[in-house]
């Protein structure tokens, strides 16, 4: 997410260190290559061009602090620009006063509606909400028995009238449904439809026209850049849009949707779309999305998220052995399957504050298939290998390599950084060993130590 945004503003940075002063002539590279960059990662020129004046006004002829470079402080009026051009702040899902409220999605064909709905429903749900999922779409083969799935997956309700029904006719059935069902909240998955097609774009309105629903929400794919702009400014001119939800922006590399919409349209991004599971869902906060885009990371969003789906006793209870130094193979099976829950391993990397750049410039990638071998490997060894790895000799080691279908040297490679890890943690801990040692009179470590082995 934002890979390429956030390569070239580090570079536009870059030209302001060591200067006393920002000021128009030492600016004005550094703004042309933000220029460049915002506008290779398709963000509204017109955007851009507002941007870019903003930063100017802000920055010109102020007098960089003495605790901080003039390439920091550059950082800072981008990050709160940022934050500005995206809505400023997070915008809640709106509720009725009395039960249900009526949550209409809307948007073109093929951005994902219907999986978006289920992530939508799931993420009620787990706010304590009982929300009832509409199926809508009778045009699209397959739809209606794709939102039962998605329902059935997500652990909630769901309601059509069928394929051959009117979609205003199933829609205006739902809250009769959701009564009967007690659901306190109703999702209409309407379907995809071109904006230039008026006879779709009458029928939503008409939906619209009956259901009086509290929120409108168009779904839009992140990927499509400003294609995804232009359609929701189109839908807005038809439907009072109340949010958007953007689809797929871990694919996005570029971000030109995410900084470009609200300006455009006027209407808040709500929520983004960061994965294919269905808990794959995130609440926009702009804050944090520029915190992502200048590579400071979103470790709130990281709490949160782990807050949400690690198991807390489970953690606990590692936490106590990694103090004692007796923690074994299988704990660190079940970390690595928490871990696993929480999203993919690249975009847990990218919200902890500085870890890519310090992966980048160590040369080090974590790939998704590194900790599927690994739970291989381990998942091929007995109980009693796991508990206790010392017995693992070298006809141990040849039948866990076969089970797993790993070489011979993968195995010895994860004994070896396992056995490092503990005695690592073992020296943090009792604030010993090299890691200790490296630290100075204030605590800290000093350039180019790290705390992590190669595991």
């Amino acid at each position: 997410m934002f890979e390429s945004l956030s390569q070239r503003l580090e570079r536009a940075f870059k030209n302001l260190r060591g200067q006393g002063k920002l000021t128009e002539k030492n600016m004005k590279d550094s703004l042309r290559e933000i220029r460049m960059a915002l506008l290779e990662a398709d963000v509204n020129y017109k955007v851009v061009k507002q941007f870019i004046e903003d930063v100017q006004a802000a920055a010109v002829g102020q007098n960089v602090l003495e605790s901080i470079q003039p390439g920091q402080q550059i950082v800072k009026i981008v990050h709160d620009e940022l934050i500005r051009v995206m809505g400023g702040a997070n915008e809640p899902l709106r509720f009725a006063d009395a039960p249900p409220t009526v949550i209409m999605l809307v948007g073109l064909q093929g951005q994902g509606k219907t999986t978006t709905a289920g992530k939508l429903a799931l993420h009620l749900k787990k706010k304590g909400h009982r929300p009832l999922l509409v199926g809508a779409d009778v045009y699209r083969p397959a739809a209606i028995r794709q939102l039962e799935v998605v329902a059935q997956q997500a652990g909630v309700e769901s309601f059509s009238l069928g394929e051959q029904a009117d979609p205003v006719d199933t829609c205006l059935m739902s809250r009769g449904e959701a009564q009967m069902r007690n659901c306190d909240v109703i999702l209409l998955d309407t379907a995809g439809r071109l904006h230039v097609n008026e006879e779709m774009m009458a029928e939503v309105r008409r939906i619209h026209a009956q259901m009086k629903p509290h929120e409108i929400l168009f779904v839009a794919n992140a990927m499509t850049g400003q294609d995804a702009v232009n359609s929701a400014r189109q839908f807005n001119e038809a439907l009072p849009l109340t949010g958007v939800i953007l689809t797929q922006m871990d694919g996005d590399a570029r971000g030109g949707a995410a900084i470009s919409l609200t300006h455009v349209t006027g209407r808040p991004i709500k929520f983004v779309g960061t994965g294919e599971k269905l808990d794959a869902l995130d609440a926009f906060h702009p804050s944090r999305m520029a915190d992502q885009i200048l590579g400071m990371g979103d470790i709130v969003s990281l709490v949160e998220k782990a807050q949400e789906t690690v198991d807390q006793e489970k953690a606990l209870a590692f936490q106590e052995k990694a103090r004692k130094a007796n923690w074994d193979l299988e704990d660190f099976l079940g970390q690595m399957q928490q871990l696993k829950k929480m999203g993919s391993i690249s975009d847990l990397v990218t919200k902890i504050p500085g870890m890519s750049k310090m992966m980048g410039s160590a040369g080090m990638d974590l790939e998704e298939d590194e900790f599927r071998h690994m739970e291989a490997i381990i998942l091929s060894m007995t109980p009693k290998e796991r508990h206790n790895p010392k017995i693992i000799n070298g006809s141990r080691r040849r039948r866990i390599a076969d089970g797993s279908g790993m070489a011979l040297q993968d195995v010895n490679r994860l004994l070896k950084d396992f056995e490092q890890t503990r005695k690592m943690m073992k020296s943090m801990m009792k604030g010993k060993g090299p890691l200790g040692r490296a630290k100075g009179k204030r605590g800290k470590l000093p350039k180019g130590v790290g705390p992590f082995p190669g595991m």
